[in-house]
């Protein structure tokens, strides 16, 4: 049990750490307190302290520099060391295209009513522009793939608009990702029948012209529709891919 314990102790003296950044509202940028004053404060070995700094370097929240000026200081994880430790989290749980669809209903349509009137021109010429990539028909699988990850490429640009609340901005934006991960990996793109792409587009050109013109209760009710149509095609995609699978 000692030995369980001394192995749990860096993560304890990490989490401690981690109450004090944010008990001290230490920003990014922001020194922590040097090696031996971490040592007399928490009466924990030179050997404890460095571990649990390679704790907090693995989560993203610290960096170590050395030289003069040296230390280990307060830094912002990135959106994508945030998205890769939480999609190693799921790596290994069965995640269904329902699931996924189940927090998009949720969330994308109250979206897309909450920015009704409030995006910029500019914002919204960068929207359209985007809808080019997949407006026809893709003309074969790997063009139909790239399609699928440009239109939801699209989801990712208007959670990123939502910046009066970055929690559902990023909830948006990583359950896009893992879809687009879904696709790619199970090969849902393959059956080949589907025009979803061009079908996409003009639901989000719709989306975008509510979205433009302030009608909040279009914008939120196009936004479902076309989640709903395109969990269909997947579900649709994902079964037949499966068949393919069990007659292959």
């Amino acid at each position: 049990m000692a030995g369980s314990a001394s192995r749990r102790l860096p993560y304890h003296v990490a989490d401690t750490i981690k109450g004090w950044i944010v008990d001290r509202q230490l920003m990014p940028g922001d020194r922590l307190p040097s090696e031996a004053e971490l040592m007399d404060t928490l009466d924990v070995s030179k050997g404890t302290i460095r571990e649990s700094t390679r704790v907090l370097e693995a989560q993203g929240l610290v960096v170590t520099r050395t030289g003069p000026g040296g230390g280990v200081f307060v830094c912002q994880m990135s959106e994508s060391k945030a998205t890769s430790l939480l999609s190693h989290y799921f790596y290994f749980q069965d995640i269904s295209i329902r699931d996924i669809y189940q927090i998009r209903l949720a969330l994308e349509p109250e979206l897309a009513a909450s920015l009704a009137g409030k995006v910029g021109a500019d914002d919204l010429a960068r929207l359209r522009e985007s809808l080019h990539s997949y407006a026809t028909p893709a003309p074969d699988l790997e063009d139909e793939r790239q399609q699928h990850i440009d239109s939801l490429r699209f989801h990712e640009m208007l959670a990123e608009l939502a910046g009066g609340n970055p929690l559902l901005s990023f909830i948006i934006r990583f359950t896009v990702q893992v879809l687009s991960d879904l696709t790619v990996y199970r090969h849902l793109y393959e059956p080949g029948d589907h025009q979803i792409g061009p079908t996409g587009c003009q639901y989000h050109a719709r989306v975008l012209d509510a979205i433009e013109a302030g009608e909040a209760d279009l914008a939120r009710e196009l936004m479902r529709e076309h989640l709903l149509s395109a969990q269909a095609v997947m579900n649709d995609n994902e079964a037949q891919v499966r068949r393919g699978f069990l007659t292959g």
